[in-house]
């Protein structure tokens, strides 16, 4: 029997009754007593409440004695345990000599699987057991004075555990206090769970199909061969040139696919060099290398489990890592790098290239085994020159996003493209493809002091793109072969057909083009009609 017992705020009164329970011999299993409440559970066969009233009628300033469900600390501990376990990841309360002392329901079926011999009828026999009976990797000796991480192994399976100390304040012979460790509350992190906060964080725009532009044919097919494959738990193989959007792609691949749910991480190969570039993908153990952390780092292998993984400018990975990948491809077992743990993850492959693969393996440069691999599904996507009708609607996006970051009281809807202006933008080849477009219409819209974007607004900003495009292709000229060039003729009309296609969407009539070539307008419309150019 739990009972509340209500009392006037009297100096003694919780004294005398317990004294009363004393004389009558209950009992008493638990008391807690705050300002005007006695609470008491009492163990007592055949006791009613009315025995309990009967006998404190003798004890002046009590108000009410009722039966309750729970003491006040046991309704907290009830209330506290309900929202541990609502909580998904395991949560381990630890004593300082590393026993269990509370966990929450994700900690009773890790264990339950981690000791599948175990009778589940004793599943609660661990409180006050070492952890490390349960959990091996868990010991005391992770106790420390400040929080850590350490990367585990738990069913093969990788975690994060997070130990956060829990102190205790003491009293020395000086009656200063003094902080004294009591233990640690551990939370395990599954890579799902780390991988998924990742990619959320990464994730600041939606990704999904509608996010893609474009009314084309050629986009359109992209689109339907992409949902296709999205249903197809398969690796996929994205080729296109750089600016394309492959990595947006990929991103709409993985929100369409039944790994929705889970993160999704992205890793360009050609950013880093080849030693981190491993760790990187494949984690690695605590010590592998100088500088390495204490517990070691999960990969994005290990935090893309469930997920998908988009490796872009997988050409520029090295040939030992291309090896290693393929392993990883074979069975989704690998290693961290200084580890000797064998690990498994579920991971989907997206990669992606704007250099011809083929070529790379006949010369070598590319293992043509993990190609295949890689290559089971595969999507090209066109470059923007060869999709121009899609211009206009790219054109209005990036022109709304301009308008709304660059500000300067401007409404998104009061900035438009002249016709002029949109036919300059179709006529151009876009080298850099989309993501040009939209740095030059972002520039455009910072330099343009009207609503109306003209014809020369963009030609300026072009111009300046030719400039630096005409040095670039000066340097890679520079650097060609003799034996590519067969005669003066034939690489002075190279260079005249290569310097007209470039320059003729930036002036557009012959007599601009003319004057900035300094030449004669004749000479330009000779020209034009010898490289058969309209």
């Amino acid at each position: 029997m739990r009972i509340s017992i209500e009392s006037t705020d009297r100096i003694g009164i919780s004294q005398e009754i317990l004294a009363v329970f004393a004389q009558q011999a209950w009992n008493l299993k638990a008391v807690e007593i705050t300002s005007c409440f006695t609470y008491a559970q009492i163990e007592q066969e055949g006791l009613q409440l009315a025995d309990v009233q009967k006998s404190l009628s003798g004890v002046s300033g009590i108000v009410r004695i009722k039966e309750i469900a729970l003491l006040p600390a046991q309704q907290r501990e009830n209330h506290l345990q309900a929202l541990l376990d609502k909580i998904p990841e395991p949560i381990i309360d630890l004593g300082k000599h590393g026993e269990i002392l509370a966990v929450n329901q994700a900690t009773k079926l890790l264990i339950k699987a981690h000791e599948s011999e175990r009778d589940s009828a004793k599943e609660l026999d661990y409180i006050g057991k070492p952890i490390a009976d349960y959990i091996k990797p868990l010991t005391k000796n992770l106790i420390t004075d400040s929080a850590s991480s350490h990367a585990i192994t738990i069913n093969s399976k990788a975690y994060i555990a997070d130990f956060s100390p829990v102190y205790a304040s003491t009293f020395d012979e000086n009656k200063q206090t003094n902080q004294a460790i009591t233990g640690a509350v551990v939370v395990l992190r599954s890579m799902h769970t780390l991988g998924r906060q990742i990619s959320l964080i990464q994730t600041h725009h939606r990704h999904d199909f509608n996010a893609i532009i474009g009314q084309s044919n050629e986009i359109v097919l992209i689109k339907e061969q992409s949902k296709r494959f999205a249903e197809l738990d398969l690796p996929v193989l994205i080729n296109g040139e750089t600016g394309t959007g492959k990595e947006l792609i990929a991103r709409a691949l993985h929100q369409a696919s039944p790994r929705a749910k889970s993160p999704f991480l992205a890793l360009n190969c050609a950013a880093l060099p080849e030693h981190l570039l491993e760790s990187e993908l494949f984690g690695y153990t605590g010590g592998a290398f100088t500088g390495a952390q204490k517990g070691g780092k999960p990969g994005l292998i290990e935090l893309a489990e469930g997920g998908s993984l988009f490796l872009d400018e997988i050409a520029e990975m090295s040939t030992y890592l291309q090896a290693k990948l393929l392993r990883f491809l074979q069975d989704f077992s690998y290693r961290r790098v200084g580890g000797t743990k064998e690990l498994t993850a579920d991971v989907r492959i997206i990669s992606a290239s704007h250099q011809n693969l083929v070529q790379l393996i006949a010369k070598q440069a590319f293992r043509e085994d993990l190609y295949y691999r890689l290559n089971v599904l595969n999507l090209t996507l066109p470059p923007l020159r060869e999709r121009a009708s899609d211009i206009a609607l790219l054109a209005k996006g990036f022109l709304t996003n301009a308008v709304k970051q660059v500000g300067r009281g401007l409404q998104a809807e009061d900035v438009y493209l002249t016709e002029p202006a949109l036919a300059l933008l179709q006529r151009f080849s876009w080298p850099g493809n989309i993501r040009q477009l939209q740095n030059v219409l972002f520039s455009v819209v910072a330099l343009n002091k009207g609503q109306a974007i003209s014809a020369s607004d963009i030609q300026q900003v072009l111009a300046k793109y030719d400039s630096e495009h005409s040095e670039s292709k000066a340097e890679t000229t520079d650097q060609m072969e003799s034996k590519e060039i067969k005669d003066w003729a034939s690489a002075q009309a190279k260079f005249e057909l290569e310097l007209l296609q470039q320059l003729l969407p930036l002036y557009p009539s012959t007599r601009k083009l003319a004057e900035r070539l300094g030449v004669s307008h004749n000479k330009i419309a000779m020209k034009l009609r010898q490289h058969g150019i309209g």
